[in-house]
């Protein structure tokens, strides 16, 4: 039985049963099984050195690990401190996943909530490795509406289980962090209760880890049980969500350097990439104008990671394709090219694209070092308060359940860089 099918019945059978209610579901039929005779006959007619490229296709595969984290935020008036701290230590946070001993393919989310009649209930932001984007939507979170203390949890978390395109790949570490100060709401009938989205979760091998903020009476037996019920971790921390923000003498040089590698992005394609990837160098020019010292630098760190290129090339990427993915020159469409590099010559395009390679190897060899000293400056100057902050309790459960499906992460400040590659020689 394909495993959406098996999801969708789940699902069905699930709500059914703990909330009172049956959804009506279109399922499409599961298609026939492989026929293990036909993929042995298969293999048998393989040469040698095809096996051997399957083989590694498979073990390439195997070791990469797959990463989704949602992050399920209350936006209430009494959460600003909170989502000004989230807004600081995302980049932080995203840098230690990077660290995964297996390059991570890493995707955030966001629900946003609040209560009915308030002006949202929940805002998402889907799961993207396009972290800027998550970053942009984070950044215009403001802590308002709420007003008596129960809020629509219940609504938050069934929306984060269930309309999120999480990965169906095999060890797959997926996080879901519930972060708020108040307890949901229990008396709205149409609401799915949290205890059939707790087991939704964990048949789809979510876990849901709870963070409470402050100390409002009612709230903590409610966030203990969902950790609880869905193999997630509960914690507590300040209201104001305990995060410290440390400067270092490299930040704004670090910053500056991310500027410069953006300068040597060469985007391509059709109109509709094309226009996507002029949208997302606006939104990265807004985000590295616009963010804290601490983040911008926590930023270029993710940028220069294995982990964070798809973050900093978006879809598809000259320099990187021609370089990283053996695209040829010679087959490109000079439409497909911004209009001021239209009219070069084929060796005149290849000169501009071999320039670039060279400027961002060496600021990427620059960003390796300056990241090296920044990450022992920080390392050397954890203040002990910032030890039971938000980000500090998200990074304990992401390592302890990494563990948990052989995820392991390096416990240092400093991602793993991308080493330049060689450009090659005619």
């Amino acid at each position: 039985m394909k495993r959406s099918l098996k999801r969708s019945l789940n699902t069905a059978l699930v709500l059914f049963t703990l909330s009172g209610s049956a959804l009506a579901m279109g399922v499409e039929p599961a298609s026939e099984p492989a026929d293990p005779v036909v993929k042995a006959h298969e293999v048998a007619c393989m040469t040698y050195e095809e096996y051997r490229q399957m083989q590694a296709s498979d073990e390439q595969v195997q070791q990469q690990a797959y990463i989704d984290v949602v992050f399920v935020l209350d936006t209430t008036g009494s959460m600003g401190g909170l989502i000004e701290g989230a807004k600081q230590k995302i980049w932080s946070i995203a840098n230690t996943i990077a660290q995964a001993q297996q390059t991570p393919i890493v995707r955030f989310g966001l629900v946003g909530y609040r209560d009915r009649g308030d002006d949202y209930v929940t805002t998402i932001t889907p799961l993207t490795q396009d972290i800027d984007t998550v970053y942009a939507d984070l950044m215009n979170y403001k802590a308002q509406g709420g007003g008596d203390t129960p809020e629509s949890v219940n609504e938050a978390l069934f929306t984060a289980v269930e309309r999120f395109d999480w990965t169906d790949q095999d060890g797959a570490l997926k996080l879901i962090y519930l972060v708020g100060d108040a307890p949901p709401k229990m008396g709205y009938q149409d609401d799915v209760k949290y205890q059939a989205s707790c087991r939704l979760a964990k048949e789809q091998g979510i876990n849901i880890n709870t963070i409470q903020c402050g100390n409002l009476q009612g709230t903590q037996r409610f966030w203990q049980e969902i950790a609880q019920l869905a193999n997630g971790a509960f914690a507590k921390i300040e209201q104001s969500g305990g995060v410290v923000a440390i400067a270092t003498p490299y930040d704004a040089q670090l910053a500056e350097l991310d500027m410069e590698i953006q300068r040597t992005m060469l985007d391509y394609g059709d109109a509709d990439t094309y226009a996507y990837q002029e949208a997302k160098r606006t939104r990265s020019s807004g985000i590295a104008s616009k963010a804290a010292p601490e983040a911008a630098a926590d930023r270029a760190v993710y940028n220069s990671s294995d982990a964070g290129r798809r973050n900093m090339l978006g879809k598809q990427e000259l320099v990187d394709d021609v370089f990283n993915n053996g695209f040829d020159l010679d087959e490109l469409e000079k439409d497909q090219l911004p209009e001021e590099l239209q009219s070069l010559s084929i060796e005149e395009l290849k000169a501009e694209v071999d320039r670039r390679k060279a400027k961002r190897d060496e600021l990427s060899k620059a960003i390796k070092e300056l990241a090296a000293k920044r990450a022992q400056y920080l390392k050397e100057n954890q203040p002990k308060a910032g030890m039971d902050g938000f980000d500090q309790k998200v990074l304990e459960a992401l390592i302890e359940q990494g563990a948990r499906v052989g995820i392991e992460f390096e416990r240092g400040t400093e991602s793993k860089t991308e080493e330049p590659k060689e450009s090659p020689k005619d």
